[in-house]
C-alpha cells in the first residue's frame, strides 16, 4: 500500500496504546463517560471494510446485502454507501494522514482499530459530519472491536486528525512525498505502479496530461447505468436519460436498479456504458448473417454474454457462453434467463478451446480475466489488492486464451479481445504478441471506426485505430479496451 510505512513529523501526535493490550477484544463499560450507540448506517460501512479487510470480499456485491439486512432507510443507506465507498476509495491518502497523526507507520496499529481510524478519517475530511459525532461514534466502534487501551489512541488520533483542516492535509502528505509519481499517488489514494501503468497508457495516446483528471475521476461515484436488451425492452423517458455513446443504454432517473431489474425479468439490468460498447463492436462489426455461431469466452458473470444473445436473437445468430468457475457459469445461465433463447453455457477451460472447437465461430468474445484497473471506481478496494506481478501472471493467461480464441474462429471470424483493464501489458501488448505469432493469418479492424459507427455521440479517441481505450474521465465509462481481430482465410 503506498505511504503505509510513513512515520510522519511528530505533529499532533496521539498517545500509544499498550500493543499487549490488542489480544484484549472484550467490550468493557467506561464508566464516567457518555454511552453512545453507533449508528447503523456507520455500522454497515465498518462491517464491509472489515469484510474487505479480512476475507477479500467485494464491496459492491456485500454491501447492498448489508444494507437489506440492517434494514436502512433511504437516508441510511446513501450514508453507508458513501462512507463504505468513500473509505475504500481514498484509504491510502487517509493512511497517510493516520500515520502523520499517530506518530507511527499504520502496519503498527491494529488492523480493526485501523478500519474504524480510517472510517472516521474519511467522516472527517471528506464529509460534512459533525467532528463530535464522527469522532465519539469511532470511539464507540473502537470499544466494540478492539481493547480497552483503543478507545483512547482512537480518540487521541482522530482529536489530531480534526485539529487540521483538509487542505493542510493534503500540503503535509504533499511535502513528504519524494517523486511526481508519489505525490499523485498520495493525493489521489492509488498505488504508485498504477499511477505509473495509467500514465503509459495515456502517453500511447499523446494524452499523458490528462492523468491528474483520470486519477480524480476514480475518486468519483459513477452513474448508475442500465441496459435495455435489444428487441426485448425500450429506453423510456421515465426510465432514465439515454446514455451518451450506447444506444442500447441510459443512465437511471433514480430508485433501486435491483427492484428494476426484478420487475423487467432481467431485461432491464446494471451494466456500465463501455462493456455494452465492448459486446456491441463485436454485434455489430458488421451485419449478422443468419445462422451465424458466436462464442462469449470468458463469460462470468454474464452481463455481456446477455446483450450479445439479445443482439443475436434479434439477427439470427446462435450463442454459446463459456465460464469455466462454476458459480460464475451459475451467473451466467441466470442472466441469460432474460432471453427468450436457447444458450448453452459450458463449463471448460477456454484455453483449449481452439483445440476443441477449431474454426467453429463466426464471432467471439473474449473478456478476458484482468486486474481490473479500469473499474476502479465501482471496485475501489482493487486498487489495494493487486500487485504488479498480478499482471505478468495474468497476461499469460491472456496471451493463452486469445491465442485460442483465434483458433476457434472461422475464416473471416470476427474476435473481440476486452479487457476491463488500461494497462499495456494486458491490452496493446498481448494484441501485438498474438498477431506477430499468428502473422498475416490475422488481422486488425479499424475498431475505432466501428465504435463511432455505431454510437449516439462521437467518442473522443486517441492513438492507434485499430484499438479502442475508453476512459472514466474522458467518456463516463469503465476503462474498457477493445480491438476487434479478424482471421483471414488460408
Amino acid at each position: 500500500m503506498s505511504g503505509s510505512g510513513q512515520g510522519g513529523s511528530g505533529r499532533d501526535r496521539a498517545p500509544r496504546p499498550d500493543r499487549a493490550a490488542r489480544q484484549d477484544r472484550a467490550p468493557r463499560p467506561d464508566s464516567g463517560r457518555p454511552t453512545y450507540i453507533v449508528q447503523p448506517a456507520r455500522r454497515v460501512a465498518y462491517e464491509v471494510i472489515e469484510a474487505v479487510r479480512e476475507s477479500d470480499a467485494y464491496a459492491n456485491l456485500l454491501l447492498p446485502t448489508r444494507i437489506q439486512r440492517a434494514a436502512l432507510n433511504t437516508a441510511d443507506a446513501a450514508l453507508a454507501t458513501e462512507l463504505t465507498y468513500g473509505t475504500l476509495r481514498m484509504q491510502g491518502f487517509y493512511d497517510r494522514v493516520i500515520a502523520e497523526a499517530a506518530g507511527r507507520p499504520v502496519t503498527a496499529i491494529d488492523p480493526a482499530i485501523l478500519d474504524v481510524l480510517r472510517l472516521g478519517a474519511h467522516q472527517l475530511l471528506a464529509t460534512r459530519v459533525a467532528t463530535h459525532a464522527a469522532v465519539n461514534e469511532s470511539v464507540e466502534l473502537a470499544r466494540q472491536v478492539g481493547s480497552r487501551s483503543a478507545t483512547g489512541f482512537t480518540n487521541g488520533v482522530l482529536r489530531a486528525i480534526a485539529r487540521v483542516s483538509a487542505d493542510e492535509w493534503r500540503e503535509r502528505i504533499l511535502a513528504d512525498t519524494t517523486t511526481p509519481d508519489d505525490a499523485l499517488a498520495a493525493l489521489y489514494s492509488h498505488p504508485v505502479w498504477v499511477v505509473r501503468a495509467f500514465r503509459q497508457s495515456l502517453r500511447q495516446e499523446g494524452r499523458e496530461a490528462e492523468l491528474e483528471a483520470l486519477l480524480a475521476a476514480d475518486n468519483a461515484a459513477p452513474r448508475v447505468n442500465m441496459v435495455a436488451l435489444p428487441g426485448l425492452a425500450e429506453i423510456t423517458a421515465e426510465l432514465g436519460e439515454p446514455n451518451d455513446f450506447s444506444p442500447t443504454g441510459f443512465v437511471l432517473a433514480g430508485g433501486d436498479p435491483h427492484h428494476l431489474m426484478k420487475d423487467s425479468d432481467g431485461r432491464l439490468r446494471v451494466q456500465d456504458e463501455g462493456s455494452q460498447l465492448a459486446a456491441l463492436a463485436l454485434s455489430r462489426a458488421r451485419p449478422i448473417v443468419e445462422g451465424e455461431r458466436w462464442l462469449d469466452l470468458c463469460a462470468g458473470p454474464g452481463g455481456k454474454a446477455a446483450l450479445l444473445a439479445a443482439e443475436a436473437l434479434n439477427g439470427g445468430a446462435t450463442l454459446v457462453a463459456n465460464e469455466v468457475v462454476p458459480a460464475r457459469a451459475q451467473l451466467v445461465r441466470a442472466a441469460l434467463a432474460a432471453v427468450p433463447a436457447d444458450v448453452p453455457v459450458w463449463e471448460m477451460d477456454g484455453t483449449w478451446v481452439g483445440e476443441d472447437q477449431p474454426e467453429a465461430f463466426d464471432r467471439i468474445l473474449l473478456d478476458a480475466p484482468c486486474t481490473g484497473l479500469g473499474a476502479l471506481r465501482r471496485r475501489p478496494e482493487a486498487r489495494w489488492r493487486k500487485l504488479p506481478k498480478d499482471v505478468a501472471e495474468l497476461s499469460d493467461l491472456q496471451s493463452a486464451l486469445i491465442h485460442a480464441a483465434l483458433g476457434a474462429l472461422k475464416p473471416g471470424g470476427i474476435l473481440a479481445y476486452v479487457t476491463c483493464s488500461p494497462h499495456i501489458a494486458e491490452t496493446r501488448g498481448i494484441v501485438a504478441t498474438a498477431r506477430k505469432a499468428w502473422g498475416d493469418k490475422v488481422v486488425a479492424l479499424d475498431t475505432a471506426a466501428v465504435l463511432q459507427g455505431l454510437t449516439v455521440h462521437p467518442l473522443d479517441l486517441a492513438g492507434d485505430p485499430g484499438s479502442v481505450q475508453l476512459w472514466p474521465h474522458r467518456h463516463g465509462t469503465d476503462a474498457m479496451f477493445i480491438t476487434l481481430l479478424q482471421r483471414q482465410a488460408d
